[in-house]
């Protein structure tokens, strides 16, 4: 079955409108011929409208995938620009290699994780994504094929990495891989009673562990505002056993007419969640995926959301101002009666990425969404957004499906100097929204 623009949606639920579809290789070999704007589709996991490009067209990128080279000496990989990260996973881990960075799903692809510079759990040691590709082929509307890297075309490689899918079409990258000696995790497992806590434990465990992150209880008041439970762990050292096989994934069945998702249902859930987490602090032994990607055993777990969809919110606040904009925004989120399925919080280390216009900055990064309850769902979000900013943070634009102007340019006052490199063919709803007037 081919694909129509009513597939081509973002994790959060918005639907491409007024949207053509065209397959890259025919984008490739005539570009002039195409309608504009375009925008590269991959799978569409990201939650706002910056992979959507409404009254314009979309460029299948899932049609790119294919593996080209792995040098299973050296862990250097090219693929095309459609692989997704599970598919180049399923390769490389039985080989010994791993992501040198990941986001909490492997269903993005390689050329999403790209033009996102998506972080993951061990920014702190690794950075972001871009840092670590090496090269990577981009397709201008003019037909023009260039090669990118820190010393080829250095200013769209840079432009490109964290770039929204916008200086062009990407279509294949090369990445490389870090060695692993297993395919499993060490992990360790800590419950904290407050954000003093936290703050202490993610400090000394960022000097310690690859990958820090925490779960917080966004409807814990009182006595308990603040508590959750910190996750660290490093890569296993060899076992000699049996390596973990991937564990199957389960289809959530259909998209309910209201969400599921509510104070009474996440209260429950928390309760069960946090009490269903070891309370001895020692190392465990786990397969890396449940580790990484907890959330993609459940195939469209969004629909849990309702017809309307979801909104996240991601922050990052520099560290002197972190610890009171966190308290702030999650007070704000339990007097407001939203229910925030995934809060998660976090710390960036103050790695650099190659590109324009990366998220991360060192300090804290709180994420939280909610189910699209309209008005005052917009409500929460803008007051998110009001603390932020005068915590001199910023808003995560590749997650966003409603920031305004002026919030974007509070968050990356740069902008302006990303936008030059732009391809004059390419747009999204993201990029004419938040650059509007």
């Amino acid at each position: 079955m081919s694909a129509t623009a009513a597939d081509c949606r973002s994790w959060g639920g918005l639907v491409a409108r007024d949207t053509s579809l065209v397959a890259p290789q025919d984008w490739c070999a005539g570009p002039e011929g195409h309608p504009a704007p375009v925008l590269a589709y991959g799978n569409g996991r990201f939650y706002g409208d910056s992979c959507l490009n409404d009254g314009g067209a979309l460029i299948l990128g899932r049609k790119l995938d294919r593996v080209l080279t792995f040098d299973r000496d050296s862990g250097l990989v090219t693929c095309e620009a459609g692989v997704l990260l599970d598919d180049l996973l399923r390769l490389v881990v039985p080989a010994g290699w791993f992501p040198p960075v990941t986001p909490g799903t492997s269903f993005v692809t390689i050329a999403g994780a790209l033009a996102n510079d998506v972080h993951g759990k061990n920014h702190h040691r690794a950075g972001g994504f871009g840092r670590h590709v090496r090269a990577f082929e981009l397709v201008r509307s003019d037909a023009t094929r260039l090669t990118c890297a820190p010393d080829l075309n250095p200013e769209l490689y840079a432009a490109t990495i964290g770039g929204f899918g916008l200086t062009g079409l990407i279509t294949q990258v090369t990445l490389q891989l870090m060695k692993i000696d297993s395919a499993e995790m060490m992990q360790e497992v800590l419950h904290f009673d407050g954000l003093d806590r936290f703050f202490a434990i993610a400090a000394e465990s960022d000097a310690t562990h690859d990958y820090t992150v925490a779960w917080i209880d966004s409807l814990a008041g009182g006595a308990d505002f603040g508590r959750g439970v910190f996750f660290r762990a490093n890569h296993a050292p060899a076992s000699g056993g049996e390596p973990s096989q991937p564990s199957r994934t389960l289809p959530f069945p259909l998209t309910p007419p209201v969400p599921l998702i509510n104070g009474l249902t996440l209260r429950a859930f928390n309760w069960l969640y946090r009490n269903a987490q070891p309370r001895d602090p020692a190392p465990r032994r786990i397969a890396y995926r449940p580790f990484f990607y907890p959330l993609d055993r459940v195939r469209d777990w969004n629909r849990a959301y309702g017809p309307k969809g979801l909104r996240q919110f991601q922050c990052a606040i520099p560290m002197g101002a972190a610890r009171a904009a966190v308290e702030e925004m999650l007070r704000l989120t339990l007097a407001s009666g939203e229910a925030s399925f995934l809060t998660v919080l976090k710390l960036f280390g103050d790695v650099p990425s190659p590109g324009l216009m990366s998220f991360p900055i060192p300090g804290a990064t709180l994420t939280l969404d909610f189910p699209n309850r309209g008005a005052r769902t917009e409500r929460l979000l803008a007051q998110l957004d009001r603390v932020t900013l005068s915590a001199g943070g910023r808003v995560n634009p590749y997650k966003d499906a409603r920031m305004s102007p002026s919030t974007f340019e509070a968050s990356f006052p740069h902008w302006r100097d990303f936008a030059r490199h732009i391809d004059p063919g390419f747009s999204s709803s993201f990029w004419r929204r938040v650059t509007a007037g």
